[in-house]
């Protein structure tokens, strides 16, 4: 979401009679800020602002009133003239809700606030709302900073300081800047200006680190540094011919050519078929951040914590687009949806997930990964939701000649040609591409451990000794081949002569 579909939400929700509105930031100022000027411009509505410590405050009249009293605060709406239409934004407001008390006059005070044209605003950093508010209450995310307001102050922030940069390095700073907040903007630039007293190409590279340092105390999505290109990937044809043809498509360009920004994929396949290299492969190639959601943890203990996760998360992504957001593993999260027995939590993040990438309009191109389609919702797997599901298979033959020549060459790049690739190839029938790099592995160890370079009788001796997954999941196997022959997913090898 924009700053101005934000304005365009809250506006819309105002003069609709939405009654309380919960507001999701981390950015207190800058949301005030942008409300004082939302309310001045489109609504005309007194605006009177509380919080825990201090009370009231702005208005000498109320000044204090309802100060460390949370449920006194709500008096203040019986004391104001009826006809004054106004807004009473509560700071931190969310973390009293519990009590049963706010509840009921909250309720209570639902018609009267619409007949008065008086809106409760509430603020907060996460999103935890009881179930008997829930009817009662409009959520909306404030979103980050986008790139405009970014460029604006570093513009700012450079005038100040009297430093003078070009503006393609400012273009480049503001791209790097996205997924903070403007907080954080200003106290790492503070850091260059005190360390460094210049602004250059280096600044990048701590605006990176910054970002890493943000990333992860989510707790939920982790910054991805990679170095894999699409010739690291063995096989695939299909596939990386796909994601070729779309390596400039979020580019400007693209844009004034008029074509959509690609949404996603869905790769499927048993482990080590190369469904995570292909995740980073496809960031690397297209220059763009990848961001890894382990959806795992998005599922909290309390209330509301895991919808509230789910909205960080989108937010964060959104706001650092371009991007790439790897969701590994997703059919653990949301197998057998029917069956949980968790109030519906799981429904709820599916949902928020489902009507994200439904109406998307930002560029993160989102790539899951699943190693079971059955356990996946089957409101993932309609059409438009992702531009397409892939099914990675176990590598013909050719595909493992192709596998073991991209390992070898990084084992031994002047030597490689000396394996038998093509024997090698035949009798790793059934083999992923991450086993068959195990077996390299597994040959180097026995090379290794006689004091001497690992031979082509090493890799054979190791593929006799291993077990192939495959061999273990047949079944599995033969229902995603199932899948592919019937036309339902697309195959990401080239299909055999």
């Amino acid at each position: 979401m924009s700053k101005s579909s934000f304005e365009r939400e809250l506006v819309l929700s105002v003069k609709s009679y939405c009654s309380i509105i919960y507001i999701h930031s981390y950015e207190e100022d800058r949301l005030e800020n942008s409300l004082k000027e939302i309310i001045k411009k489109n609504l005309k509505y007194s605006l009177y602002t509380w919080d825990f410590i201090r009370g009231y405050i702005g208005n000498p009249t109320d000044a204090g009133f309802a100060k460390t009293n949370p449920l006194q605060a709500l008096d203040i709406i019986d004391q104001l003239i009826s006809d004054n239409s106004a807004v009473i934004l509560l700071k931190d407001y969310y973390l009293f809700l519990k009590d049963l008390g706010i509840q009921r006059k909250l309720r209570n005070l639902v018609p009267l606030l619409r007949i008065q044209s008086k809106v409760i605003i509430i603020t907060g950093s996460e999103v935890n709302i009881p179930l008997s508010l829930r009817e009662i209450i409009n959520v909306i995310n404030f979103p980050l900073p986008g790139e405009l307001e970014i460029q604006e102050e570093l513009h700012q922030l450079f005038q100040f300081t009297d430093i003078k940069v070009s503006l393609e390095l400012v273009l480049k700073l503001s791209r790097a800047c996205q997924g903070l907040s403007i907080d954080r903007i200003r106290t790492a630039f503070s850091q260059i200006f005190i360390q460094y007293d210049v602004i250059n190409e280096k600044t990048l590279e701590f605006i990176l680190k910054e970002k890493k340092n943000i990333i992860s105390q989510t707790q939920i999505l982790e910054f991805y540094s990679n170095r894999e290109t699409i010739n690291d990937i063995g096989g695939l044809i299909s596939l990386k011919q796909w994601l070729l043809r779309r390596s400039d498509a979020f580019s400007d360009k693209a844009k004034r050519y008029g074509l959509p920004s690609p949404k996603g994929l869905l790769l499927v396949g048993i482990q080590g078929t190369g469904k995570s290299l292909t995740s980073k492969v496809i960031a690397n190639e297209w220059e763009l951040p990848l961001v890894r959601l382990d959806i795992g943890k998005i599922f909290g203990g309390l209330v509301g914590e895991s919808e509230s996760r789910m909205r960080q998360t989108i937010q964060v992504a959104e706001a650092m687009a371009p991007c790439v957001l790897w969701i590994d593993e997703i059919d653990k999260a949301f197998s057998s949806i029917e069956s949980k027995g968790d109030s519906g939590t799981t429904g709820r993040v599916l949902a928020t997930l489902i009507t994200w990438l439904s109406e998307k309009k930002t560029q993160v191109f989102v790539v899951a990964t699943a190693n079971n389609i059955n356990l996946l919702p089957i409101e993932i797997l309609r059409k438009g939701r992702l531009d397409e599901i892939f099914f990675l298979g176990l590598p013909s033959h050719q595909e493992r000649e192709m596998i073991f020549q991209v390992h070898l060459s990084k084992k031994r790049p002047k030597s490689w040609n000396k394996y038998d690739i093509f024997l090698l190839s035949e009798l790793t029938n059934n083999f992923s591409g991450a086993e068959i790099e195990q077996v390299i592995i597994e040959a180097m160890h026995l090379g290794f451990s006689q004091n001497r370079d690992f031979t082509n009788q090493d890799i054979i001796k190791s593929i006799e000794s291993f077990v192939p997954l495959a061999d273990t999941y047949k079944e599995e196997v033969n229902i995603l081949q199932q899948w592919v022959t019937s036309g339902r997913i697309r195959n990401a090898s080239q299909e055999a002569n």
